[in-house]
């Protein structure tokens, strides 16, 4: 097959306009409040996103390649079909709860990160075992993405897979790296009308998600703008799900790919290029193609943001550096974003098992970190013993459980397991939520029985290891003036949070109505001044 000079005039032109995005939101990101705030501005919008662009930039964010090309394959395959097309119902509930139970409490404590409250409760050390799992499943999205992109441009235009994914995840990461979530956003907005206009012609505990949230406007179009998302997933779900149906009618040995199929070339995976390149016209496969790109894109900068920010905030500011200028802050960032964006890339060009790598991932977000959000944000009196419980336990049920992407072979079979082609056993039992349900429970247990053995004296103080009891370590990580920059939170929705100790009242509060909040509160006359 011969090159395609006219897919590739296509893609050049794509990138170049996400680039100028990318280009002039970074120029409003740097024009946007006080050079003290540009660090949060680049983690969150300067929290001014509107319904609007928070409502495409996230439904952006969860329709990417994996996304399109698993929902018309699902489709296409003759042993599942629609029903099996998990992605669209799957996402859009996963909006639905999040905006219903999570959006507000979040937004409206004035969080940056996913972590604050992590480590607001249970303190720096386990935010820092939390940042392990979301970092690892950013990462791994991000190169499975990529290299499903690398894939689909080889396919329709015959370039290189190797150059495709180097060249797309240069300009995400660039664009990304010059403007935070301002080029993130607005470039997702473009990209979001590419896909549907490109494809019609031819969930929870995430930074990504956690990120649109808390760079909303208020609290209320925080849960308003992931019902708009969970809407827009179904939308856009729509073409692949025709795509893919059209591939299944197909018969191939009418066609120059044929005389079998995709399924029978087991290239089911790539039907959706497949689709545009030989059943379309050329200038609608290259319209495809530039929707598959945006997809892509608009999945890809979002995680490599999204892993930047945890790591310049929750690991190297409030962890090791809490006096670190919002410059420093910013260079942080921009290092972690070229860091993430060349590892992403280099596990696309070199890892065959991308995908598997991403899936077990995924997996640990599920078990570990959803059910620590839970008791973080909804069950008062969890604490890090807990924590570290639910953590620990969710992990090895996972790892025991095996996993046949990664030829993993189980510890613990539970009932139904069965062996696979490659000699792999699988799990029929929910070993995953049984696992997730495990944590969640570990933590509250074990968080209540710490609690009762130091306070009933049964244990000394000296064993409280955390600080999490007897010192109520875990109010003190953080106090408002990091939570709260905007006058556009109430004060009165945080709970109450101890500054630290190792200053003094007046420059903890540099706000004077968040002075005058904490001073006339009920909670407030506890607060010591013990510099």
């Amino acid at each position: 097959m011969t090159f395609q000079v006219e897919g590739l005039i296509a893609i050049i032109v794509f990138y170049l306009l996400i680039l100028l995005v990318g280009i002039w939101a970074a120029w409003r990101t740097k024009n946007s409040g006080s050079s003290e705030e540009r660090s949060e501005a680049i983690i969150v919008g300067g929290r001014d996103i509107g319904l609007l662009v928070g409502g495409f930039t996230m439904t952006a964010t969860w329709v990417g390649g994996g996304y399109i090309n698993g929902t018309a394959e699902a489709v296409y395959v003759p042993d599942y079909g629609l029903a099996w097309a998990q992605a669209p119902i799957g996402y859009s509930l996963s909006l639905i709860l999040g905006g219903l139970f999570f959006a507000k409490p979040m937004r409206s404590k004035g969080y940056v990160t996913m972590l604050d409250p992590f480590q607001q409760i249970y303190g720096k050390r386990m935010g820092g075992l939390l940042f392990i799992p979301a970092l690892m499943g950013e990462m791994f999205w991000a190169a499975a993405i990529f290299s499903a992109l690398g894939a689909t441009i080889s396919v329709i235009i015959n370039v290189n897979v190797q150059a495709s994914v180097i060249v797309s995840a240069l300009i995400a990461t660039l664009y990304t790296l010059v403007g935070g979530l301002y080029s993130v956003a607005y470039t997702d907005v473009v990209q979001l009308f590419c896909i549907f206009i490109g494809l019609m012609l031819g969930g929870i505990p995430w930074q990504a998600y956690f990120q649109r949230v808390l760079s909303s406007s208020s609290a209320t179009y925080a849960q308003v703008l992931s019902f708009l998302a969970a809407f827009g997933c179904l939308v856009m779900a729509l073409p692949a799900i025709l795509i893919g149906a059209i591939g299944a009618s197909t018969d191939w040995n009418q066609t120059s790919y044929g005389p079998l199929g995709p399924k029978d070339k087991n290239e089911a995976d790539m039907i959706l290029p497949i689709v545009l390149k030989y059943l379309c016209p050329v200038y609608i496969s290259f319209f495809g193609l530039g929707a598959v790109s945006a997809a892509v894109m608009s999945s890809a900068d979002s995680s490599i943001l999204s892993a930047s920010s945890m790591f310049a905030r929750n690991i190297y500011q409030l962890s090791f550096r809490q006096n670190a200028s919002d410059k420093e802050i910013i260079w942080v960032m921009r290092i972690t974003v070229f860091v993430f964006g060349a590892s992403a890339t280099a596990m696309a060009l070199l890892t065959k098992t991308v995908y598997g790598l991403w899936y077990l991932s995924s997996d640990l977000v599920y078990i570990i970190i959803f059910p620590q959000l839970l008791c973080v944000l909804f069950v008062k009196g969890t604490n890090t013993y807990g924590a570290v419980t639910g953590y620990v336990s969710g992990l090895f049920l996972r790892i025991t459980g095996g996993e046949p992407y990664l030829y993993l072979q189980p510890l613990i079979f539970y009932p139904g397991y069965y062996s696979d082609k490659n000699g792999i056993y699988n799990q029929r039992f929910p070993f995953k939520t049984l696992a997730m349900v495990t944590s969640f429970l570990s933590n509250i247990c074990i968080s209540y029985l710490a609690k009762y053995l130091f306070e009933s004296g049964i244990l000394p103080p000296k064993l409280d290891v955390f600080d999490a009891v007897v010192a109520r370590h875990s109010e003190e990580n953080m106090d408002k003036t990091i939570l709260v920059k905007n006058e556009n939170i109430k004060l009165d929705e945080l709970a109450p949070v101890k500054p630290r100790q190792s200053i003094t009242l007046s420059t903890t509060f540099t706000n004077k109505e968040a002075f005058v909040d904490i001073d006339s509160s009920p909670e407030g006359s506890g607060i010591e001044d013990n510099s």
